[in-house]
């Protein structure tokens, strides 16, 4: 079920943390930096994918995220919830998910947001950061929302 109108003019932003369980060149964690770059490059290639958040690393495991240097970020802007859906569901992400237990510790607060943004706007780590603490503090809304309880794309504003 597709979320979005195109009519909107608005594309669909995610963010995710996790907590590392291990220092990034850890042994433990060599898998999963390993499956980073194949992932990102499918992910760039992902039908619906629009942008994902960058440093010069490539990915964005060493972007800061709520001050804590134990927190990886995963940021990205997707069509709508199809497209992301479909990409964290199959392929070599689906299999990186399965071990996650492995690699991040397990946390009860949300650690994932998703928004709508303008098409072309691209949000920033405080944003993200604002969103999550948006969908912790009053569950989802239109403000910051979970795929499991999705809001669609704002009406088109003359």
């Amino acid at each position: 079920m597709t979320h979005n109108d195109p009519q909107t003019g608005h594309e669909l932003a995610q963010v995710n943390i996790s907590r590392l369980g291990f220092p990034l060149d850890s042994p433990e964690l060599k898998d999963f930096v390993d499956g980073l770059e194949p992932v990102n490059a499918v992910a760039d290639q992902a039908a619906g994918f629009v942008w994902r958040l960058q440093s010069d690393t490539g990915n964005s495991t060493d972007v800061s995220v709520f001050g804590d240097d134990r927190l990886i970020l995963n940021m990205s802007v997707w069509r709508d919830t199809d497209a992301l859906t479909a990409f964290m569901y199959q392929g070599q992400h689906r299999e990186l998910m399965a071990r996650r237990r492995e690699w991040f510790e397990r946390v009860e607060e949300a650690m994932t947001a998703l928004w709508w943004v303008p098409a072309g706007e691209r949000p920033t780590v405080r944003d993200a950061e604002e969103r999550l603490l948006h969908l912790r503090e009053h569950g989802p809304t239109q403000q910051a929302f979970t795929l499991r309880r999705p809001f669609p794309a704002p009406a088109a504003t003359d």
